[in-house]
């Protein structure tokens, strides 16, 4: 697939995604960019309905969770590593800020270049942004131990759909030479334009009553309210994780 063409797919028929093709695509997916070659990163398949269950909660009840034929968690894992330090008569020093960031980063690395290749499969994917939000009940529900913690999940399986791709900014809009160009009225004006102007988005703000687009995602969407109150689950997750002391 042409990543241009790419869209996310959130419904899923019913043919089984066989262990031979899911195996094999985690396999090559492994072959991308790690920190220190360490690979600081787990992946937990959900088949069960029953898992899918307990694990739907923390997205929100989103369907796809238990419509989907598979769902992976990909974990920042240092606990492989560290366990295998001590098992090697060396002292690791793991359980950190530094650690988590790079395990982290290991794990969205691994995510995106799984996504690749199973779209190129003909796979569908949707990437949940919600892994982070309640990360205490999917450590719970999948028994995740210190020094692993959750940081994406992805809902898989042959599409049953063929929805319209989401808009995106222009190249401007992330594109900086040399130094950071900050983000004059006029320079906001032409990169949000354009996708405030299509008639999805114009609907979208007329029918939450607001003025913007922006207010719709600062008073709606994703609120202070909310974000604070999620930073503080997911630093205590992270405490009980072993990565803040």
């Amino acid at each position: 697939m042409n990543i241009k063409q790419r869209r996310t797919i959130r419904k899923y028929t019913q043919q089984p995604v066989s262990d031979e093709l899911l195996n094999r695509l985690i396999e090559e997916a492994s072959r991308t960019q790690t920190m220190g070659n360490l690979q600081l990163y787990s992946v937990v398949v959900t088949r069960s309905e029953a898992m899918k269950e307990r694990l739907a909660p923390a997205h929100f009840c989103q369907p796809m969770v238990t419509e989907a034929p598979v769902v992976l968690t990909i974990c920042a894992d240092f606990r492989r590593t560290t366990d295998w330090c001590l098992q090697r008569k060396a002292s690791p020093g793991y359980d950190n800020v530094l650690s988590f960031i790079n395990a982290a980063t290991d794990a969205l690395l691994f995510t995106q270049t799984f996504c690749c290749l199973a779209e190129e499969e003909g796979l569908g994917l949707c990437f949940l942004g919600t892994t982070v939000y309640q990360p205490g009940v999917i450590i719970d529900a999948l028994e995740l131990p210190e020094l692993v913690f959750p940081v994406a999940t992805l809902t898989v399986g042959w599409p049953a759909e063929q929805p319209n791709q989401t808009d995106r900014l222009p190249l401007q809009a992330i594109l900086h030479q040399e130094t950071y160009c900050p983000f004059t009225p006029e320079r906001i004006d032409a990169c949000y334009t354009e996708r405030e102007a299509l008639p999805e988005n114009k609907h979208f703000v007329e029918i939450n009553n607001k003025e913007t687009l922006a207010q719709v995602f600062t008073d709606l969407r994703y609120t202070r309210k909310d974000n604070e109150a999620m930073s503080e689950g997911l630093l205590a997750a992270l405490v009980c994780q072993g990565f803040i002391k």
